[in-house]
């Protein structure tokens, strides 16, 4: 949700933040904060609005100082305004506290804090935090150190901080539990964030704090690891990042959403890369090889995932059943955890992340954990906490993903789940060998069928100048591609904030055809596999109403084509596989309607690229 930078060393911190800032900012975007220290005090500054409006409100002044910590938000206690923006300062004036998670005891802490005298001028958790942390210093006359431990161990729910005494400039301390932190080590110098993006043009040493640990860090001395719980001290494990910075840049794009949409056929041949080998074929896939017979023996697997993840585990459903003839239930990570779901032990649960960090997600993975479940991570982000606490896992190698709305990273997501699928469906003989050939072959070849897919969006360009001001979509999709409707009525209402939903084709004559009239335009998944014939008797009763049908068809379709307003080609592959092509027209027209609106595409209002919070 929320972005933390801080830096402390001998550089001057003020342009070190400012730009960490501006590249945590897909984490958060309704205000931000800084705040810089130098013997005997600090410059504070926060505003609502984006970093730019920070960086405008400061740019005249001049901050100096080597030691700071700055905030981008994502609201969750109190409205976005000056008042709740981060950093927040405790009653004396003495602590500056920058937080990300959120507090589900501070109402009480606060009634506590009241009778004590303390004061609020804001809505938020975070200034209960760091009066709490004054209030247990002061009263037990303790280190600040020693204040925030006690504290921390007196809370309910997550949180990432980073907190700084006016008196001693040199010493930030930061601890973690839930919410995703990251310390970047370079000689004698400290770099903390939210993610490693902020500081890999000044160090790739980093260090991931893990949940329930705290660093004290001082200027000029080694780094200080220990346990929240017991203050026990930890030896800290320093990893080498490796993150190419030009994928972090937009280059020649306006928005990062368009680069990460035409950049898929790259990021699918590096998630294939070294896993589908064409020429033996195999498939090898790292994490999945210890574990294979796990895998060979299921009786079903659960798939767990939030948003464009859970859409890729529904295509995931399809797959897996179809090819390796495995039941599979798809599961909201959300839910999950609340249903008293039954997992028995050695059951696999697939939990899938594009951060990593997802609160919900992971609060799945922990509860099939304790069962005794076999847990199996796909994730994005090397590192990430599903990363590091699964039994097993993958990484998608999608690359940095900056635009909130999820595009290359779904498609990967899916790649995963196919080589899963043919891994295990080729083991069992569910997949006859001459089919597991062609699928593979055709995967092999599939990155360039999306960037033939690509050349549609001029087309779709011109579609979304006629459709930009409505406001309802209808998506439909049959089999495998109903997920692919929900997902591309997800982007669109994720980014234009237009009113869309995703059903199977077949269920509109079950209540949302009581919608259809000229007004609204229907998206139509109708390429030529299974239920083809189907859809087109959808498509004329979609017709009979006046609907407006955009339809999604493959090269040389002809009936569809008769029947629709407008129709975008797209290559013909095997139904197995096309969830990977029909998914990349619905990204661009999303994509197009938002930016012919006006809109911020990379950041769409009330949203956070990681939901790290409930």
């Amino acid at each position: 949700m929320c972005g933390i930078i801080g830096y402390l060393g001998n550089k001057e911190a003020y342009p070190i933040l400012i730009n960490g800032l501006k590249k945590l900012e897909y984490r958060g975007y309704d205000s931000s904060g800084i705040a810089i220290f130098y013997q005997g005090g600090y410059s504070l500054y926060k505003t609502k609005g984006k970093v730019n409006q920070l960086e405008k409100k400061i740019s005249s002044l001049k901050l100096h100082g080597t030691t700071g910590i700055g905030h981008t938000r994502w609201a969750t206690h109190g409205i976005p305004n000056d008042i709740n923006a981060h950093p927040h300062v405790s009653n004396s004036q003495e602590l500056i506290l920058i937080h990300n998670g959120i507090i589900e005891n501070y109402y009480a802490i606060k009634i506590i804090l009241l009778d004590n005298g303390f004061t609020f001028k804001s809505k938020t958790d975070t200034e209960v935090l760091v009066n709490l942390i004054e209030y247990i210093k002061k009263k037990n006359k303790l280190s600040l150190e020693e204040a925030v431990r006690i504290s921390l161990n007196e809370i309910i729910g997550a949180y990432s901080i980073a907190i700084v005494e006016k008196s001693h400039p040199e010493r930030i301390i930061i601890a973690k539990l839930g919410s995703p932190l990251t310390l970047g080590i370079n000689k004698k110098e400290f770099f903390i964030a939210s993610d490693p993006i902020p500081f890999i043009n000044y160090t790739n040493n980093v260090l991931y704090l893990k949940d329930g640990e705290m660093a004290i860090l001082n200027k000029n001395k080694e780094l200080d690891l220990r346990k929240i719980r017991n203050n026990h001290k930890l030896n800290p494990i320093i990893k080498e990042l490796q993150i190419n910075l030009k994928k972090i840049e937009k280059g020649e794009y306006k928005y990062f959403m368009l680069k990460e949409i035409y950049e898929q056929p790259k990021t699918i041949l590096d998630t294939l890369r070294g896993r589908l080998l064409i020429t033996d074929g195999l498939i090898y896939i790292d994490g999945f090889e210890l574990n294979k017979d796990i895998f060979f023996n299921a009786k079903c697997i659960t798939i767990v995932g939030c948003g464009t993840s859970w859409h890729a585990s529904l295509i995931g459903e399809y797959i897996l059943e179809n090819i390796a003839r495995i039941p599979v239930e798809v599961e909201y990570a959300s839910e999950f955890r609340y249903k008293n779901p039954i997992v028995k032990k050695k059951d696999i649960i697939i939990v899938i992340s594009q951060s990593g960090e997802t609160a919900d997600t992971i609060a799945a993975l922990k509860l099939a954990k304790k069962k005794g479940a076999f847990v199996f991570g796909i994730c994005n982000v090397v590192g990430s906490y599903i990363a590091r606490n699964v039994d097993a896992g993958v990484y998608t190698h999608a690359g940095p993903e900056i635009g909130v709305a999820s595009t290359k990273a779904f498609t990967a997501q899916i790649i995963i789940l196919i080589l899963l699928a043919l891994k295990i469906g080729k083991h069992k003989s569910t997949i006859t060998d001459d089919f597991y050939k062609k699928l593979c072959t055709e995967l092999n070849y599939i990155s360039d069928k999306i960037s033939l897919t690509l050349k549609t969006d001029k087309y779709i360009k011109n579609i979304s100048k006629i459709y930009h001001k409505v406001n309802n979509f209808i998506y439909l999709g049959r089999g495998i591609n109903f997920p692919v409707a929900l997902e591309g009525a997800l982007k669109l209402k994720e980014i234009s904030y237009i009113h869309a939903e995703g059903y199977p084709a077949a269920e509109m004559k079950h209540g949302p055809i009581a919608l259809i009239d000229e007004k609204i335009p229907v998206v139509v998944l109708a390429t030529k596999k299974k239920l083809y014939e189907k859809i087109i008797v959808n498509i004329q009763e979609i017709k009979a109403r006046n609907g407006k049908i955009i339809a999604i068809v493959n090269e040389g379709d002809i009936q569809v084509s008769m029947l629709a307003d407008h129709v975008i080609y797209v290559p013909e592959t095997y139904d197995e596989l096309s969830p990977l092509i029909t998914i990349i027209p619905l990204q661009l027209l999303a994509y197009q309607i938002a930016f012919i609106r006006g809109e911020n595409v990379d950041q769409p209002r009330n949203l956070a690229k990681s939901v790290t919070v409930e």
